[in-house]
């Protein structure tokens, strides 16, 4: 049975080390971001045209695509630029929301708990039985 443990150890190991290699996170500072073609993903480059075309029609700003934490495609429209500021209203919850999910999946958190367990006691103007 030990044996069989540290087989599977071992193989879990080894395969999570091929897998980790792939894995790219975007530099704290800085503004350098490894990007990657959308051909190299075998992406139809008409469709790829099809939709910034569509995006451009719908008063997009800024549109970011992401695969594996590399910039596939990164485009902007009319005046905007990456360096425009913009008013983000509801967005922010969606951003809120991601970064939590992430959180959970890294066991960092669990949404079954309260939020004064991570916020403390008081975090809003509710009463304290209304922030459980």
């Amino acid at each position: 049975m030990k044996s069989f443990l540290l087989f599977c150890f071992l193989l879990f190991t080894i395969s999570n080390n091929s897998f980790a290699q792939n894995l790219y996170f975007p530099p704290t500072f800085g503004n350098t971001w490894d990007t990657i073609h959308p051909s190299s993903l075998n992406w139809c480059p008409q469709k790829v045209d099809s939709l910034k075309n569509y995006l451009a029609t719908k008063n997009t700003k800024a549109f970011i695509l992401l695969k594996d934490g590399k910039i596939v495609l990164e485009e902007y429209f009319g005046t905007f630029t990456k360096d425009s500021i913009w008013y983000w209203a509801s967005a922010g919850k969606s951003l809120t929301a991601f970064t939590i999910g992430i959180a959970q999946q890294e066991n960092y958190l669990n949404i079954q708990d309260t939020t004064s367990q991570y916020l403390g006691q008081g975090w809003t103007n509710c009463m304290p039985f209304e922030e459980e």
